[in-house]
């Protein structure tokens, strides 16, 4: 199937690593031009390189603090300007990742903590949102995906969980309020995921547990209904697709990408 994304225009923060640099790679396999937006820059400079190298497209480091008004705003003039034209798909992946900590207790969330992942997941993708959209509906057409999580559908993670359900419902607004105009807002939901990080993960779990780290791995699997540790890419798949034209039947929704969750029926 051909996604109709040659020569389209994108952001993905959170590029330079994870889930949001798996995206940046299947977008620009699929012909998109892209700038990663993230707040470490030599791992950014570095993340941006490699994806040209490989893709043949532009793709451009831009670095910025998405909790910043101001850093949002010039980012996002900066990243039209290198890639020739308004902003046509924007995903939001920007936020520290679940599950390699840990989460805190109700005793030990203070207000900073709570309020420190808030500002990074939902206004931090509030404000990228709000920058391009003005591009998007002077072009007629656009393309938003929210990177949230699974925990909005979990307990376990008290913070983990206002902020991805806070995602979903940042999500089904925007996309009622930017809808008329040709742009769909969508959310992600992925489970547990192999990125860079899980490598050591696995290491340090298997050594507390003196087993092995396939058994680690395998372990980790069995927590969806496909028994299958998700790579980041996979992840991406999902993405791209509604970063596409062809995705134009869903708006508002949410997209859990993390291979099923045993036991629970959504409808």
């Amino acid at each position: 199937m051909d996604l109709q994304l040659l020569d389209k225009r994108a952001i993905v923060t959170g590029g330079s690593r994870g889930i949001g640099r798996a995206v940046a790679r299947a977008l620009a396999l699929e012909g998109v031009d892209v700038a990663l937006l993230a707040r470490g820059e030599p791992a950014l400079a570095r993340a941006a390189a490699e994806l040209a190298a490989e893709t043949g497209r532009k793709v451009v480091a831009v670095r910025a603090d998405t909790r910043s008004d101001d850093e949002v705003r010039r980012a996002a003039a900066e990243a039209a300007a290198a890639l020739g034209g308004p902003i046509q798909i924007l995903v939001n992946a920007a936020a520290e990742p679940a599950g390699y900590a840990a989460p805190p207790l109700l005793a030990e969330i203070g207000a900073a903590y709570f309020h420190a992942e808030m500002d990074t997941k939902v206004m931090g993708y509030l404000r990228c949102a709000r920058e391009v959209a003005p591009g998007m509906k002077a072009g007629g057409w656009g393309r938003i995906v929210n990177i949230a999580g699974l925990a909005a559908r979990q307990s376990g993670s008290t913070v983990g969980s206002v902020r991805n359900v806070a995602v979903a419902a940042l999500t089904k607004n925007l996309a009622d309020e930017l809808g008329p105009a040709g742009i769909n807002v969508t959310v992600v939901h992925p489970g547990l995921t192999r990125t860079e990080r899980s490598a050591a993960l696995i290491a340090a779990r298997a050594a507390a547990q003196q087993v092995g780290e396939a058994e680690v791995e395998a372990q980790m699997a069995a927590s969806n209904s496909i028994h299958h540790l998700l790579d980041a890419s996979e992840v991406a798949d999902v993405v791209v697709f509604l970063c596409s034209p062809r995705s134009r039947a869903i708006n508002g929704d949410a997209v859990a990408a993390g291979g099923g969750a045993p036991r629970s029926i959504y409808y």
